[in-house]
């Protein structure tokens, strides 16, 4: 019966095709200062907004899930930190990524 079930619901181990890597690497890509950046603020931020705007469309549909609303928050707050640090050190580079990003700030 087992088996059944699981042939009949296709489980699966694995969530995504692999569209999240591609656009996570196309990100990457667009806002990386150099061939191997992957951790620069510019880049963690354009990471950050994105799955923060992914998150704002899931809340579109499902108004009441309260702990995903959770992680949008910490999400925002981290993003909101690395703002401030880039703002703090280099502010030509916090302009840069707040236009190219099209932030409220």
């Amino acid at each position: 019966m087992r088996g059944s079930i699981q042939g009949y619901y296709k489980v699966s181990r694995t969530p995504n095709d692999g569209t999240v890597h591609e656009r996570k690497t196309e990100i990457v890509g667009n806002y990386s200062r150099g061939a191997k950046d992957t951790g620069s603020p510019e880049v963690q931020i354009a990471l950050l907004s994105a799955r923060i705007n992914e998150l704002s469309e899931h809340f579109n549909v499902h108004k009441a899930d309260h702990a995903s609303r959770r992680g949008l928050l910490k999400l925002v707050t981290q993003r909101r930190k690395l703002l401030d640090y880039l703002k703090a050190t280099e502010l030509s580079r916090y302009q840069d990524i707040v236009s190219r990003l099209g932030l409220r700030r």
